[in-house]
């Protein structure tokens, strides 16, 4: 009997950790928007619909902040999370939706992605499937203004996945409609209920059809990530500055009784400042005298330097890096200021970028009455080596 039991129970562990390894993450996909009225909202909800059909898939509805903060929106619109832009890299596919605001995107959304430069930079878009849908009060531009949109998605090498002549099965052709083969519309300004059920049928395709790109993708890139891990390959830290037109500094020097790094236990901690050049770049209090781009700009000086520094340590081969463990940036800032971490993208992009994977860290920022040498930021920093 107690040998029967204990085949049994093997069995049973034997069995659960065959599903435990075939057994795939969930595609998470963002539905982002803005929307004033509820309309775009209404479409939101459809696209979300659709994409949690497609099996082992959720959808994430947010909204972009107001440009106007007073500005009244609709009630569901209001309870609604508002996401930020460094958000958007998290995400295995993304759907966008908007009002129409003359043949354009609305000015809050263009508002949004003015602030993508990091990300554009850092090239964590690319490859990432997106789709646009609208709603036009009188159906005007509404073609024009998925196709504008088009442009940004396009220039972030996002795959752009149109809607073509689905749902038109369930086309309702005896009342107005806004759908058009670039993406779902609604043509709010019509007579009857809208977003009408076809439209609403509409976008609902549409979001079945995004959650379909983005799990094709990506299980694409876990085979293609499982293959890279096996062969065991490895990224050339010299090329990939050299591909980015990137300069490491000369290493700063101590001007104290210390050392530029320690080492213990194959772990490197380095603290650098934003000096360039013997001098420190864009000095003073953030909020103040130093705007939010000059503080991004000596954030990544900053980092070149951490960067510079490390390369010492590890004997000239920044290939001996494994992994930066993290990284603490202090800001030199007026006691209102709130914006620590969008400045302090600039040294995590960076780090992404130099060292792949091996870039991925945890961080923290915090707020400083003051820094030495009146310099806008301090990064402290921690490395694994070989």
């Amino acid at each position: 009997m107690k040998k029967q039991l204990l085949v049994l129970l093997i069995t049973v562990f034997l069995g659960f950790g065959v599903k435990a390894q075939v057994k795939s993450s969930d595609t998470n996909v963002l539905v982002l928007i803005y929307s004033q009225n509820g309309g775009t909202y209404k479409m939101a909800k459809a696209i979300a619909d659709g994409i949690q059909e497609y099996p082992n898939t959720k959808a994430t509805l947010k909204r972009v902040p107001s440009i106007n903060p007073k500005e009244k929106l609709n009630a569901d619109v209001e309870k609604l999370p508002i996401a930020t832009i460094e958000e958007l890299a998290n995400y295995d596919g993304i759907a966008f939706g908007s009002p129409v605001h003359f043949a354009n995107i609305s000015a809050d959304m263009n508002s949004f992605f003015s602030q993508s430069i990091p990300l554009w930079t850092s090239r964590v878009l690319e490859g990432k499937p997106a789709t646009v849908f609208m709603s036009a009060g009188s159906g005007a531009g509404k073609e024009a203004a998925i196709l504008s949109f088009w442009n940004i998605l396009a220039s972030h090498g996002m795959i752009i996945v149109p809607t073509g002549i689905m749902g038109t099965a369930t086309l309702e052709k005896s009342v107005p409609q806004g759908n058009t083969p670039f993406g779902a519309t609604s043509l709010a300004g019509s007579t009857g209920t809208r977003p009408s059920q076809s439209e609403l049928n509409l976008a609902k395709e549409q979001g079945k059809a995004l959650a379909r790109a983005a799990a094709g993708l990506k299980n694409t890139e876990n085979i293609k990530s499982l293959k890279a891990t096996s062969a065991e390959t490895k990224i050339d830290i010299n090329k990939t500055l050299k591909d980015n037109n990137i300069v490491l500094p000369v290493a700063p020097k101590p001007v104290g009784n210390y050392v530029p790094y320690t080492i213990s236990d194959h772990k490197v901690y380095i603290n650098q400042v934003a000096l360039k050049d013997g001098k420190i770049l864009n000095p003073g209090k953030i909020g103040a005298a130093v705007t939010d781009d000059q503080a991004k700009d000596a954030t990544y000086q900053t980092m070149l330097n951490v960067i510079a520094v490390l390369k010492e340590a590890c004997g000239g081969d920044l290939n001996k890096v494994k992994q930066c463990v993290q990284l603490t940036g202090f800001f030199n800032t007026t006691p209102e200021y709130t914006q620590h971490a969008a400045i302090m993208n600039s040294a995590s992009n960076l780090t992404a970028l130099v060292f792949g994977e091996k870039g991925k860290h945890a961080r923290a920022t915090i707020g400083a009455v003051s820094l030495p040498i009146n310099s806008a930021v301090e990064i402290q920093a921690i490395f694994e080596i070989e």
